[in-house]
């Protein structure tokens, strides 16, 4: 009798990022109706949310548990250094216990936000490296990149890209991305963003004007490129973002504040202290499902966060992006709405309110297009994992051969 199937996804998962964890449960979805015998655990960020939330075991990613806090002391530095040498252990007998590794979405080969090279993109190259010694097949699906300014974590990027057995992308420019690093990306394919394999929500009652609208707020210091201006751009983004809250509370419209990370906690309590109205409240989200939930409620959805723009798009309602990164301008373009962006760098209150109430004139073709639009998302994730099944299956699917390995 075939043993199963031993397979290891890999990632921040569980660490308080619901874009994250909804790659994960996308993954998981997958697994659980294709290869349902097949024994899976998680290396990650939050094992115990992990096996709480999806019912797998799951293994701390670091060693060091201060991995992501900063070391100003000696000891702290010290554990650090050692962690960094501990994993290098851990992460190859982790690796070596399974026969596929999936590290599922995520931006995983991308700096957009403020990132250390000894930090995830070691611990992904650990990864990678180790699934080329032991004959692991480690596939990036539906990961994004972008380019990055720093030297030693874009050769880690690019060692732990050309390392994988398997290689998809969220959008064009993560392709791209990856080409012009020096990744030969020719047999890489480009799908949805796995958040799309999610089920989606009933569409909301008709709601009586003016209608609900949610703001998806983000804990925005810029990029890993920014780190001289952050604390400038992001009191610009928190005060245009306030600005225009007041503005839709001024109006009599009820706004929702979303999250999508922990961190993001923080900007949302800056709003509500300054903007003093019954009108705004803030929603309580420990998952897409959640999210999507509350965007479905909607008219109209403002966000910043890439996963909060997912859901407002998934569950059809006309959205706004403040962008930040090429992957929200992208997201928008895909769906039919690369109109409806503004800078996340420069948020200017006046501009934004104008851009949303053209977005509001067009709600209900912009519905039909996004309704439209899903569905070509759902037929294209069905393609994503039936070539992750050839790729990766092989004993049980005779299709496609997986994408070549490249030498480091």
């Amino acid at each position: 009798m075939r043993s199963p199937v031993r397979v290891g996804v890999f990632g921040l998962l569980g660490s308080g990022n619901l874009g994250n964890d909804g790659s994960l449960e996308a993954v998981l979805g997958y697994l659980r109706a294709e290869h349902p015998d097949a024994a899976v655990d998680a290396l990650c960020g939050g094992p115990e949310v992990v096996t709480a939330r999806y019912g797998i075991p799951a293994t701390r990613l670091h060693w060091y548990r201060g991995e992501y806090r900063t070391a100003s002391r000696a000891g702290a530095i010290v554990g650090k250094g050692l962690g960094k040498l501990v994993d290098v252990v851990r992460t190859a007998a982790w690796v070596r216990r399974h026969d596929v590794v999936i590290v599922p979405g995520m931006g995983v080969l991308e700096a957009t936000l403020p990132l250390r090279p000894w930090g995830f993109p070691y611990a992904l190259f650990l990864l990678c490296a180790s699934g080329r010694l032991f004959g692991t097949r480690v596939a990036l699906v539906g990961v994004g990149a972008a380019p990055i300014g720093n030297r030693l974590t874009r050769t880690l990027v690019r060692r732990s890209a050309r390392l994988a057995a398997y290689r998809s992308y969220r959008d064009d420019p993560s392709r791209d991305a990856l080409r012009e690093m020096g990744v030969d990306t020719a047999r890489d394919e480009v799908y949805p963003d796995l958040a799309f394999a999610l089920p989606a929500p009933r569409p909301g009652a008709p709601s009586v004007p003016p209608g609900p609208v949610c703001v998806g707020v983000m804990d925005f210091h810029g990029g890993d490129d920014d780190r001289a201006r952050a604390e400038e751009i992001h009191r610009r983004y928190l005060d245009g973002t306030t600005r225009f809250v007041r503005a839709l509370a001024e109006d009599g419209r009820p706004v929702r504040l979303l999250t999508g990370d922990e961190c993001d906690r923080s900007v949302v309590a800056a709003i509500l202290d300054a903007v003093d109205s019954p009108l705004v409240t803030a929603a309580e989200t420990a998952s897409l499902a959640d999210l999507m939930k509350e965007t479905a409620a909607a008219d109209t959805v403002v966000a910043t966060r890439y996963h909060n723009l997912i859901c407002a798009l998934k569950a059809g309602t006309p959205t706004l992006a403040l962008s930040y990164a090429a992957k929200s301008d992208a997201l928008m373009d895909r769906m039919g709405l690369a109109t409806y962006c503004h800078p996340a760098r420069e948020v200017d209150a006046d501009r934004l309110l104008e851009q949303f109430r053209a977005l509001e004139k067009r709600s209900a073709e912009l519905r039909r297009t996004l309704a439209e639009r899903n569905l070509v998302a759902a037929r294209q994730l069905q393609d994503q994992f039936t070539a992750l099944t050839a790729a990766l299956f092989p004993a049980t699917d005779h299709a496609q051969a997986p994408t070549r390995q490249e030498t480091p």
